[in-house]
């Protein structure tokens, strides 16, 4: 008995249908601009509240002191005797040059100063201070000049 090959004939697929691939794609990027903005540091702080909203949480440095006073730098816990040093480092490496200090409201003046010294000390003359509005307001008021 004798066994015929047979041989495959393999054709170039010309056209490749992109459409299912575009779709995934423009799903993915709208779940990630959805998400982006909602994300924000991990450490859970209750902020004061103010009647007036400077300046959203861009990409600059964050220097939070939670409710127990410990204190971070873009949600890496740092030692007050490293303080200075570490800001230094987060500030040349940050892409804006700007510094944000979240403060939970239990915290003494005296802590959020303290603070302020430290970065001020590395050589940093501006820090945003972040806040939240009241529960109520929905629109942020504009900050007089």
């Amino acid at each position: 008995m004798a066994h015929k090959r047979r041989e495959r004939s393999y054709t170039k697929m010309h056209d490749i249908n992109v459409a299912n691939l575009v779709d995934v794609v423009l799903v993915i990027l709208i779940v990630f601009m959805i998400s982006a903005p909602l994300m924000q540091s991990g450490i859970n702080v209750d902020l004061p509240q103010t009647k007036v909203a400077d300046a959203t949480l861009s990409e600059g440095v964050v220097v939070t002191i939670d409710e127990r006073g410990v204190y971070y730098i873009d949600d890496r816990v740092v030692e007050p005797a490293q303080f200075e040093e570490r800001i230094k480092e987060a500030y040349a490496s940050a892409e804006e040059k700007a510094v944000f200090l979240r403060a939970d409201k239990s915290i003494t003046h005296g802590n959020v100063i303290l603070v302020m010294g430290f970065i001020k000390a590395a050589g940093i003359a501006e820090v945003g201070l972040v806040t939240k509005l009241p529960e109520g307001d929905l629109k942020p008021k504009p900050a007089k000049k």
